[in-house]
């Protein structure tokens, strides 16, 4: 899928929206910041309905700009040398006409900084996308690009960071509202 416009969710992905906007209704989020694709905009959605929060959207959250590969099957590239080497090391793998994944990090980290001199201690909200989750959360895990596979994040789940004045603490990673408190 990667950039490509117009891709909402479906019925599943709707119900696993509302599961977890459920869930967060009684977290206490002082602002909620969303990729914009459309599919992430829906998600958002959910959860700023019961906060009774605004949607920001920021360009930093947006997913993996895939270059020539945007929209095209999975199944189509399978046979594509590039694609199978940027399975494998994600880390080092130039995208053709797309960003790195060492780019993708780094446009996360800047957002994360920002969102911390923006917010300070409060909570706040992000809806973005799995391997751009995954990015950030290696960089915080310590974890290089090239084995953020060994990181699962599901749709519509919970990934937690903490981040202080002595450093940032992971908290959770890839859970879903069945899971229990977060």
């Amino acid at each position: 899928m990667g950039r490509a416009p117009g891709l909402r969710l479906g019925a599943a992905g709707a119900a696993q929206a509302e599961r977890l906007a459920r869930r967060l209704e009684s977290r206490s989020i002082a602002a909620l910041y969303s990729s914009p694709l459309e599919r992430a905009l829906d998600t958002a959605a959910a959860i700023a309905a019961p906060l009774q929060l605004e949607v920001e959207i920021a360009e930093e959250l947006n997913e993996i700009d895939y270059g020539a590969w945007t929209g095209r099957a999975v199944s189509d590239l399978r046979e594509v040398e590039e694609w199978r080497r940027f399975n494998q090391l994600r880390g080092s793998t130039e995208i053709p006409g797309g960003e790195t994944m060492l780019e993708v990090q780094g446009r996360m980290l800047r957002f994360i900084e920002r969102i911390c001199q923006i917010h300070g201690e409060q909570t706040v909200a992000v809806v973005s996308h799995g391997d751009v989750i995954k990015a950030t959360f290696s960089h915080y895990l310590g974890v290089p690009l090239d084995l953020f596979h060994r990181i699962e994040i599901g749709p519509a789940s919970v990934s937690l960071l903490r981040v202080e004045r002595y450093g940032p603490e992971v908290l959770l990673v890839n859970g879903f509202a069945e899971d229990g408190p977060f």
